[in-house]
């Protein structure tokens, strides 16, 4: 099922409504006429999804990505935005109204000194690679150095987007467009994406071009195609937008700048940031063929000696292939992966990311390729989960000193945090329950739960 497949619901689509607390109602109103009749859990996991705070293809809000994932009957799921924790409390909450286990966590993009000659999870780009921090469940308090970290992080995309939309109007003034006027409307948060961008380059197009005939002209020298064959591809916006990214944002588009050691922040100081927060620094893998990820171990070796604690895979990516070669080749970098992976004890996560249409909705974990890693893949989201309804609740998160010194074996500190998260889902009265015990009597009912 493809994210873009979900049948019309007017009700639903209030939930992605710019105004919170008009998502806010449209979901009490859902969750109490679907009641019982919400679909049986089943056992696929999604932990890696976008909402409109950084891009979804759909649009979805945090609460329209639980919605649809409780309706499809998914084990548990996460929330996952670029440079922003706006969504995180938002989507855990949809959880507890829905019944749905859930965790939230924020990506972005660094630069490793270690491996600055090489490519790593950034094509094109030696020394920047995406990296991801896990089980987030507040905002950081006002005034501390988290919080001043996460505004570092958003004021940094701010300035390489209005940066790079400098560059493109320079040489494209016909369809200049402004980046507070054009752009930032698009987002409820106001952190826009390579993708809102791209959006706004094809709507000012529109709007100064008019005819289909007219803007397929405009776009036709910029993709180096005929006329006719970019009026065929303006007709199909997700592909068009794709086109459109790649000559205008990604390497050799002609907005494009190859990023050094100061664009992006440093690997170190996000991990400890996340650390900060009380969250997992979590390494990203893309498919185990780039110059820093071709020995899973030394990468892995870095990054974990850099703070990391968990690792991220998208696994559409290393089996959904044609080229039988090819497919061959990412299944068993795949599992030499996971294998390193579980040897170290480190949970993995994964997900769809859901911000390019034509991605699945959800991994199918029962399917051949995917089969044998299907216990480490649950597994991973139950840790996920279990952290955040700790953390939450008990004040007792997974890299925390007490959860060290209570587990200094990881194998036992994943199991302990793999357990709470595999409890039923947790509803608003069991939660408003466990903040009236407080987090020392809380922990022990965890403890107690899972015995």
């Amino acid at each position: 099922m493809n994210a873009s497949h979900a049948p019309a619901n007017p009700l639903a689509d209030r939930l992605n409504n710019f105004n919170q607390a008009v998502r806010r109602e449209a979901l009490l109103e859902l969750a109490t006429a679907s009641g019982s009749a919400a679909p049986a859990t089943g056992s696929n996991v999604n932990m890696h999804a976008h909402s409109f705070f950084s891009f979804n293809a759909d649009g979805w809000s945090p609460s329209r990505v639980a919605w649809e994932m409780r309706q499809a009957g998914l084990y548990a799921a996460g929330l996952c935005d670029f440079d922003v924790l706006d969504g995180v409390v938002e989507f855990l909450d949809a959880g507890l109204a829905l019944g749905l286990r859930t965790a939230a966590h924020i990506e972005t993009r660094v630069f490793l000194a270690d491996l600055q000659d090489v490519e790593i999870t950034s094509p094109g780009e030696p020394g920047v690679t995406y990296i991801m921090g896990a089980g987030f469940v507040a905002l950081p308090a006002g005034g501390t150095r988290a919080a001043a970290g996460l505004a570092g992080y958003r004021d940094r995309a701010r300035a390489r987007n209005v940066a790079l939309i400098a560059r493109i109007n320079a040489k494209l003034p016909d369809v200049a467009i402004d980046y507070a006027r054009d752009v930032q409307p698009l987002t409820p948060g106001g952190n826009a994406t390579e993708r809102h961008i791209i959006r706004a380059y094809a709507t000012r197009a529109r709007a100064a071009f008019g005819g289909e005939a007219a803007v397929a002209a405009c776009w036709a020298g910029v993709l180096g195609k005929p006329a006719a064959d970019v009026a065929e591809l303006v007709r199909d916006e997700p592909r068009f937008e794709e086109a459109l990214r790649a000559r205008l944002i990604k390497r050799g588009g002609i907005g494009y700048e190859q990023p050094s050691a100061s664009t992006f922040p440093a690997v170190g100081d996000f991990t400890a940031w996340v650390r900060a927060c009380r969250a997992l620094p979590m390494i990203t893998w893309l498919d185990g063929t780039s110059g820093g990820e071709r020995d899973p171990r030394a990468l892995l070796d870095c990054l974990t000696g850099h703070g990391c604690v968990a690792i991220n895979i998208v696994p559409d990516r290393n089996w959904n292939l044609k080229n039988p070669e090819e497919r061959a080749l990412k299944i068993a970098n795949l599992r030499a992966l996971v294998g390193e992976s579980e040897r170290r004890h480190l949970p993995i996560n994964i997900g769809t990311e859901m911000n390019r249409q034509g991605l699945p909705f959800v991994d199918d974990l029962d399917g051949e390729a995917l089969r044998p890693h299907q216990d480490a893949f649950r597994r991973g989201a139950q840790i996920m989960v279990g952290h955040s309804l700790l953390l939450r609740y008990a004040d007792y998160g997974y890299v925390d000193a007490a959860a060290a010194a209570d587990f200094p074996d990881l194998a036992r500190r994943n199991a302990f945090f793999a357990a709470v998260g595999a409890l039923p889902p947790m509803d608003a009265a069991q939660a408003r329950q466990l903040r009236d015990l407080g987090p020392a009597k809380a922990l022990a009912w965890f403890r107690a739960a899972v015995r």
